[in-house]
This record gives structure tokens, sequence and C-alpha cells, in this order.
């Protein structure tokens, strides 16, 4: 009886409760979907799309007719941008510039706030200041014909694996015939590029089955991220209930392959450090962190920091940049006319007797434009890194409280008809003004903006067309089974948007 007295009392209460939590905000807040218990409005961001958060978000904007969506996702206060404007504005924003402290960010760093993606505040400016400045010096961020010459010898090894055919056993998995598979195909040009960068040292080729594994383990890494939604996020106890389910597990065993890789690399640069002589950047790293050490006795600078800088860099490397590449050549199974464009214009600027160079870069508008396009079509990060409000700042007429993560909605902007007029159509041609490449028509933001801009960018862009243009100069590409592809296939969601990995038949022009 009494049993029966407290529950008829408590469940109206705790109804009452949920009611008011629901629709609990601060003043000035922006419109968004109520909160339910555990995951907030989570659950109904899931309930419009499950494995498209950017294209729910679109939809709750034009549900409470705004393009400035506030909610909370799980516990965690979130502002959503849809609107170009606002996302402009925000990413230029200081106060804007903070990281959200979630498990992704803490487990790929020693359950430590590491690295160069998931800090802020005054360690994040020290270890980016210092990391951007000298990694110059080795080619990063410039034009550097070392670093040109090293990619393109990459691009030599790579293409001889199909026409020469498998010279040691790991070859044989991504080489079977005239098929190639993707996008492990593509990695080796990225990933001993950085190294370059890096270390001023490459990996030969029969131990490229290192690198491919790196390129497999950051794969794994980033689509684990959104195993349940993303759910791991926002409740990061359930890696002690169900860590294979949640996503726990591949993370781990994911970015374990970064750790180790650059553990090694680390390693061995300290036990061979000559303090009177610099060969690379993890030498003048080093360098800097024993100085600080002797004058101060504590550092910002440390042998972990230095493994995730490395592995900071390398990620996008090892994934986002083959990613574009994948997505790129299944556009041109899809819209076969790319295909003879890109090669007419290579045949006339470059030929066939030597590979493409980034000089050629400003003579092949239309192949640099496919690469553009291909960055604003399908948005690779969708609701970018998130960043975090470092203090009570105002977008629009609300006020975002100290604290509050903030996602710009990157889809929202390469999709929107006022900027791009037919943005659901495919067309390099948009960026090409009386036969040159204009790049002030481009207003897509594949790395951001800010002082959060992609630091790879000018990396990224270069070895992007170098290794693109040295595919397409030496191949002609199609289905494996030699059949037209009818439509995309589906869409993988993680830290970064994927395809699945396939197989492609490229013949020799």
């Amino acid at each position: 009886m009494i049993a029966s007295i407290v529950l008829a009392v408590l469940i109206p209460c705790l109804f009452v409760y949920c009611y008011k939590n629901a629709y609990k905000r601060p003043d000035k807040f922006p419109p968004g979907p109520p909160s339910l218990p555990v995951y907030g409005a989570f659950w109904i961001v899931l309930f419009y799309e499950f494995s498209n958060l950017a294209l729910a978000f679109k939809k709750i904007g034009e549900k409470y007719k705004t393009k400035i969506i506030g909610l909370y996702m799980g516990p965690v206060r979130t502002v959503v941008l849809n609107d170009p404007a606002d996302i402009k504005d925000m990413l230029n924003r200081d106060e804007f510039d903070g990281r959200v402290d979630i498990i992704v960010g803490r487990l790929r760093s020693y359950w430590k706030r590491l690295g160069i993606f998931f800090t802020d505040g005054y360690f994040w400016h020290v270890q980016r200041r210092f990391s951007l400045r000298y990694l110059r010096d080795y080619g990063f961020g410039r034009r550097d014909d070392t670093l040109e010459s090293a990619i393109e010898c990459e691009i030599k090894e790579m293409l001889d694996m199909r026409l020469s055919g498998p010279k040691f056993p790991a070859e044989k998995d991504l080489v079977n015939g005239e098929l190639v598979y993707l996008p492990h195909f593509f990695a080796v040009p990225f990933i001993n590029g950085l190294l370059q960068v890096l270390v001023r040292s490459t990996f030969p080729r029969s131990e490229y089955h290192k690198l491919w594994d790196l390129s497999r383990g950051v794969l794994l890494f980033q689509r684990s991220s959104n195993d349940m939604g993303g759910a791991l996020s926002l409740t990061p106890w359930l890696k002690d209930i169900m860590p294979n389910y949640s996503g726990y597990n591949g993370l781990v065993k994911g970015h374990q392959y970064l750790l180790d890789f650059f553990h090694n690399i680390v390693s061995e640069a300290i036990a061979t450090h000559d303090p009177t002589y610099d060969r690379h950047f993890l030498d003048m790293y080093i360098r800097k962190m024993k100085e600080e050490e002797k004058l101060i006795g504590r550092s910002t600078y440390s042998v972990d920091q230095l493994v995730l800088i490395c592995s900071d860099y390398m990620f996008p490397t090892a994934t986002a940049v083959e990613a574009v590449l994948m997505f790129l050549t299944e556009r041109i199974l899809l819209q076969p006319e790319i295909q003879d464009k890109i090669h007419e214009e290579i045949d006339r600027v470059v030929g066939r007797n030597r590979l493409p160079k980034l000089d050629d870069r400003r003579n092949m508008p239309y192949t640099e434009a496919c690469i553009r396009e291909m960055m604003r079509f399908e948005t690779l990060v969708p609701l970018g890194v998130p960043h975090r409000a470092t203090v009570d700042a105002k977008i629009g007429d609300y006020i975002i409280p100290e604290g509050t993560m903030v996602n710009p909605n990157l889809m929202m902007m390469n999709m929107d008809k006022d900027i791009w007029g037919d943005p659901e159509n495919f067309r390099p041609e948009r960026f090409i003004v009386n036969g040159q490449l204009n790049v002030a028509l481009d207003k897509s933001l594949p790395f951001g903006a800010g002082k959060r801009l992609c630091a790879g960018e000018t990396y990224a862009r270069q070895a992007m067309f170098q290794v693109f243009a040295g595919f397409m100069q030496a191949f002609h590409i199609s289905t494996a089974d030699g059949r037209p592809l009818k439509e995309p296939a589906p869409r993988i969601q993680g830290i970064i948007t994927t395809i699945p990995e396939f197989w492609l038949r490229v013949v020799p022009r």
C-alpha cells in the first residue's frame, strides 16, 4: 500500500521534472528541439537522420524556422550553425577557438589533452605556433622542390605497382591484374610525403606494408567514431558496458597504429639526437623540449606531445586526401565525360613523357577544378571538428554561453543555392572563367578558416594535384566489371565521410 502511494507521487513528479527539463534553456539561447532523458535532443536528431547528422540539422532548422539551432546533446549544450554567413563569422572569431573535451580526444592521447586537434588555450597556441613555424622549413605550408620531388618518386612507384605488377607480397592486396584497390592504392605518396616533411626520410617500397597498415588503422579509427550514431562521446561509460558495439574498441585499436608508428620514429630520433645539428623537425622539437626542461624544470613540450603532433598531421594525410580522390574516381565513373576532359587537358599541357608538376597547375584549370568541386560536392567533415565558446558570445540575435559546443554545418554551406546556383550538380566549370581557374569563386571551406584552419591545406592541395594528375595521365579508369556505374555508393559517416573500399579497373593509356 505504501509502495503504491510512493509510486503515485513519484511518477507525476518525475513527469513534471522531465517536462520542465525538456524545455529549459539559457536566456536568448537559439531555438531547437526539447531534451529527453539521457541523450537529450540527440534522440530527436537521430530520428530525423540516424546516419547523417548534418542532414538531420538541416531538417531541424527547417522545422524550427531557424538557421541557428540550440539544443542539448546529452548533457552538452550545443549550437549548430546552418547559415554560411554565421559559419564564416564563427570560424574567424577567437572566442570560438576552444575545443570540447570528449572521450575521442582523450583516448587517442594517452588519456591526456595533447596534440593540436583537441586542445586549446595557451598550450594549443604554443604547440601550434612552434610546429607551424618550423614545419615550414621542411616544405609544409609552402612550395618546396625537395618535397615535390619526393612525392613524384612515390607516384612513380604507385604507377609501377600497376604497370609492372606487384613486387612484394603486400602489394597483391592492392593490385590484381588490371584492378587496383581504393583508397589504399593512393595512400603511400601522401604518407611518405608527410614523413619527408617530418623526418626528411621515407619508407622504401619493401616496407610499404607498414604504411598501408597505418592507413587501415586510421580508417578504422575514424569510422568507429560514429558507431551507435556517435553516442560514446555523450555517454563515455558505454565503453565499459558495450566496448565493441559502441565503437570504443575500434577507436582504441585503430589509433594505436598511429601511436605505435610515431612512438617508434620519435624514440629513434631521441636516441640519435645531436644537440648541435638539426636533421629534421623532430630534432628541433626535441632540442626545444630539452632546453625548456633545463631552464625552467618543466615544459609544454614532451615526448608524448611530439607523438600526438605527428599523429594529428598524419591523421588527415592517411585518410582524408585519399577519400577525396576516391570520391572523385567514383564521380568519374558516374559522369564519364569528366575523364575525357581531364585526359585532353593533361595531354595538351603535359603530354606523356613526364609526370605533371606543380608548375602545371595554373595551366590545368579543369583538373584542379575537379578536385575543388569534389571537396565542395562531398562535404568530407559535414559538421567540422566541434568548437567551444571560451566566453559568452553573440551570434545573430542569440547569446552563446561560455562552454557551449558549436558546430558549423558545412554541408549547408556547400549546398546553398544562393551561393552555387545548382549545388546538386557536380560541375567543375563553375570555378573556371575565360579558360582560367578563379579561386575567388570557391566559397567552400573544406579546410576550415580562422586560427583553426587546417595547417595541412597547402600540402594537401599540392599533393592531391600531383597524385591525381599523375594517376589520370597514366590510366583510363572504369568499373571492375566494366558496366556503367548507375548510382553512388552508400556514404559512411565518421570523423570524415567515406565510401566502402572498392576495386577499380585501370588500363594504361
